[in-house]
């Protein structure tokens, strides 16, 4: 009699555009799983950007999680640093016997882990600088997109010195690869709504977080000192209630770009997705209203660990 091994896993994935339920699911998987949840979003590692960003931190109730609430607003964090912080969690996670899993929609990130990025702590590089200081604005941008033509974060567009600055780590030598990297299994899932389904979720999520509070807590960040400027780079409901706050916008089209705005984002995030899949990430994916999470154990169950 033939016995067949099952493969083994040491980390699971759950990726989905914004508001299909990714952090319920992660959360019921975990308890299932004996699993500690890793954030990947580039939002939710702010402490004080709570709504806005929705942690739903009640959510978690027992189950530990990672990479959120660790930096105050106006640290420039990075895709480097996730990198890094995430193979420190996922080591102390292991070293308790417990299973990761990696939760979040930000895109850059996911394939920090996955795509395994090389990345490393670039210094400054004088003689770069000082040649990139005869060159305009446009010239810059330019210039970047050529050494890197995927570019998740905007202010490294907008922003003279981050702009240089992204130049200079994208014209450094690789980085070898991380080990924890090198010797990840993991077992992508990805949480999927109709898009008719994930419209109405996106308007009635932004409705509820608005009615809990999100304007003030965007005046609040502002009074603690998070300058308007910075605000508006942290996505896009701070940029859409930062202008309506200066007066820019009043409530009603402050409302009505937002929630058209995080429409497009969501289909930006999906656009990302199918281009991990064709660069090789097989993603399952699972069906939002067809009970999720007897989906994923159905899956995970094929293999070991």
């Amino acid at each position: 009699m033939t016995t067949t091994t099952k493969p083994t896993i040491n980390l699971i994935v759950l990726l989905g555009a914004t508001a299909t339920g990714k952090t319920r699911l992660a959360v019921e998987a975990a308890r299932l799983l004996n699993a500690e949840i890793i954030s990947a979003d580039s939002r939710q590692v702010y402490r004080g950007m709570d709504i806005g960003t929705g942690k739903d931190l009640a959510e978690y109730e027992e189950i530990p999680y990672h990479l959120i609430d660790i930096v105050d607003p106006g640290y420039e964090f990075n895709v480097f640093e996730f990198q890094q912080r995430f193979c420190r969690a996922f080591e102390e996670i292991e070293q308790r016997d417990h299973l990761s899993l990696l939760c979040g929609g930000t895109g850059l990130y996911l394939d920090a882990v996955l795509g395994d990025y090389r990345l490393a702590q670039v210094p400054h590089n004088t003689a770069l600088r000082a040649e990139l200081k005869a060159l305009d604005d446009a010239q810059l941008r330019e210039r970047l997109m050529q050494l890197s033509p995927q570019q998740h974060n905007e202010t490294d567009l907008v922003d003279r010195e981050r702009t240089v600055r992204a130049i200079e780590i994208a014209s450094a030598p690789p980085a070898k690869p991380h080990p924890v990297l090198q010797r990840l299994q993991p077992l992508v899932f990805g949480l999927h709504w109709e898009r008719s389904v994930i419209r109405k979720r996106i308007t009635a999520r932004l409705k509820q977080r608005l009615d809990e509070g999100m304007i003030d807590e965007v005046v609040q960040l502002h009074d603690r000192g998070t300058p308007w400027e910075t605000l508006e780079f942290y996505g896009l409901e701070y940029r859409f209630i930062a202008e309506h706050l200066q007066g820019k916008l009043n409530r009603n089209d402050m409302v009505q770009k937002l929630n058209s705005a995080i429409h497009k984002f969501a289909k930006r995030q999906e656009t990302w997705f199918r281009r991990m899949e064709r660069h090789g990430c097989t993603i399952h994916w699972l069906q939002g209203d067809q009970h999720p999470l007897a989906q994923m154990m159905s899956i995970i169950g094929q293999y070991s660990r």
